[in-house]
């Protein structure tokens, strides 16, 4: 008979208010008052267990005891990832169905990718250098619409990349809120997913040629295990879910510019062109800033672990953001340095801005590498192209509000070539 411990629980009756006030810091902060990195609370009403830490992010990513099916709430498939989504399948049909988005991640594509995002850039500069200013998220998130969009064979009018950006980012805005941002984010994916569901319809009939190795003709044709095409509307969400994450991109591009002027040293070491501390510098960007702040499963079937009790159904978070700030895993965790890199050992468990495991067989994100990638192209403009001022303006974040952005944008002016 193997003994059971009680989990520590937080006392509060319903702690959803606490965890929109708190954001990312929700968990981090309850692991440090119960001294336990695992606890019992209570959010969206019913029991949620929450665990951070490199050992529990191993258990996490057991699929023989945790499945995603049931843990992603219906307000979020409505903004972010689209309804009975890649995110919310488990077994061989999630392996199925991730040897796609596997299969345009290669470095062929990611090369591709930012060759195209570089060129876009390029030809952005003499706009910028006649603009008064330049808000960076926002030219960011253009840009990487645009080149997302041509990279993947989806047609789109230079009129629309605006309109099309800002709908993939309000989906991102809208998973962590109630009110104004959640239903302008279900409306923005509710667009999104007409407007490709007519692509996918019109490469189908024939009336649409597309590139055989790009993302819109794989889901297009892709086929389930039952050998059917997916339903043009699910094709088009899985579409969106590569399209929507490398929009998302603009958003630690917006944080690699404040490092890049908070941190005067680090910038100096980049312009010396040193592409290793450049990989070393990008990823302490995606380490040290808010982007994943946890992520959920269910508990598959009943365990004891640790002497704790997992019972079939229960809620499970992991904290990504608190992991990437752990002392354990990392030396002075709340201060920005690059060459912690240099002679750390990354694995799946200790380095997880995109969540935990292998990415072909878990559910973690395949596009961590077109994420550097493109990250590498920005900071290299930013870095040898230009020169540019920055006004005074608030650089601050809010880790309350999830996701955040420093609060200005990253506005730059008085901008010129090299």
């Amino acid at each position: 008979m193997q003994t059971i411990t009680q989990l520590p629980k937080d006392k509060t009756l319903d702690n959803t208010i606490a965890l929109s006030r708190e954001g990312y810091l929700f968990i981090k902060k309850r692991t440090q008052e119960h001294q336990s990195d695992i606890f019992e609370t209570h959010l969206f009403g019913e029991k949620v267990i929450c665990m951070s830490g490199e050992e529990y992010a191993k258990l996490f990513y057991n699929a023989e005891k945790f499945q995603r099916n049931g843990a992603a709430p219906k307000r979020i498939q409505k903004t972010l990832f689209g309804e009975n989504a890649i995110q919310t399948m488990d077994g061989e049909a999630h392996s199925h169905r991730k040897s796609v988005f596997m299969s345009l991640m290669t470095t062929e594509h990611q090369n591709e990718l930012a060759s195209l995002v570089r060129n876009k850039l390029e030809a952005s500069i003499p706009r910028w250098e006649t603009s008064d200013n330049v808000v960076l998220f926002d030219e960011a998130k253009y840009i990487l619409c645009e080149a997302a969009c041509e990279w993947s064979g989806v047609p789109i009018g230079e009129t629309e990349i605006k309109e099309r950006a800002n709908d993939f980012n309000a989906m991102v805005e809208g998973f962590g809120s109630v009110g104004p941002r959640y239903w302008i984010g279900k409306g923005s994916r509710e667009r999104a997913e007409a407007w490709i569901k007519g692509i996918i319809k019109d490469v189908r009939s024939g009336n649409l040629k597309v590139r055989e190795n790009s993302a819109l003709h794989a889901m297009a044709f892709h086929k389930d295990l039952e050998g059917n095409e997916l339903d043009p509307h699910m094709a088009a969400v899985e579409l969106i879910n590569v399209l929507r994450p490398i929009v998302a991109i603009s958003t630690y591009i917006t944080f690699a510019a404040l490092a890049l002027h908070d941190y005067i040293e680090c910038r100096e070491c980049l312009q010396s062109g040193d592409e290793d501390y450049l990989q070393m510098f990008t990823q302490e960007v995606r380490r040290y800033y808010p982007f994943t702040p946890f992520v959920g499963a269910r508990v598959k079937k009943d365990f004891i672990w640790n002497e704790y009790e997992f019972k079939q159904g229960n809620l499970v978070l992991l904290d990504i953001y608190g992991n990437n700030h752990d002392h354990r895993i990392w030396n002075s965790p709340n201060k920005f340095n690059p060459n912690r890199f240099s002679n750390f050992k990354v694995d799946l468990f200790n380095f997880m801005p995109q969540g935990g495991g292998d990415p072909s067989i878990s559910h973690r994100c395949p596009g961590e590498g077109i994420t550097v990638e493109v990250m590498k192209t920005f900071l290299n403009i930013l870095i040898s192209k230009i020169d540019y001022q920055v006004p005074s303006q608030n650089l601050s974040y809010n880790l309350s509000r999830i996701p955040t952005l420093p609060e200005s944008g990253f506005v730059m002016y008085n901008i010129k070539r090299r």
